[in-house]
């Protein structure tokens, strides 16, 4: 067994086990961490994306990117996964909070968080409003891959625009 000396280590062990998919050992250490200090705010963060992405338990993924928000609400990280939770949920008025606390936050993917808030808004069938996060996503987009993605997601804005719109007959003499 290792021997870890500070719950940073133990929290950069976690980490790696993630990252080389041991996700049960990494959960493992990830809740020693929270067993020892249930404040720190990084370990809550993993788990949430562990208990969104993996084990698909959307309520303790929720519980701990909540915790995180809360603890340290300057981790720029947190904020993409927990509104895709939020947008996943269907819980509008969380995710605008949300989205609205990650836009002032240093480091936070802007351009991902607009796109959530459009998803948001097209789940709803608000096209007008769907399509201006979609742009301010693509204002704020840096990477290539992503500004395509956007494109795709205004395109498709549109076509379902021009679907919904509806068809005025005029009679004429």
């Amino acid at each position: 067994m290792d021997a870890y000396y500070t719950i940073e280590e133990k929290y950069l062990q976690a980490v790696d086990e993630l990252a080389y998919g041991e996700t049960s050992r990494g959960l493992k250490l990830l809740n020693e961490i929270i067993n020892n200090d249930p404040a720190y705010a990084r370990a809550h963060y993993q788990l949430g994306r562990i208990f969104y992405y993996d084990i698909k338990d959307y309520q303790a993924a929720g519980y701990h990117f909540q915790t995180c928000a809360e603890l340290e609400p300057a981790f720029p990280d947190m904020y993409v996964p927990y509104l895709e939770l939020l947008v996943f949920l269907d819980m509008e008025k969380k995710a605008s909070g949300i989205a609205g606390k990650a836009l002032t936050v240093a480091g936070v993917n802007a351009s991902a968080v607009y796109k959530q808030l459009g998803l948001m808004q097209e789940k709803h069938k608000d096209w007008s409003r769907a399509l201006q996060a979609y742009r301010d996503a693509f204002m704020e987009v840096t990477d290539k891959e992503e500004k395509v993605d956007i494109d795709d997601c205004i395109a498709r804005i549109k076509l379902k625009m021009q679907r919904s719109a509806s068809y005025q007959y005029h009679i004429t003499e």
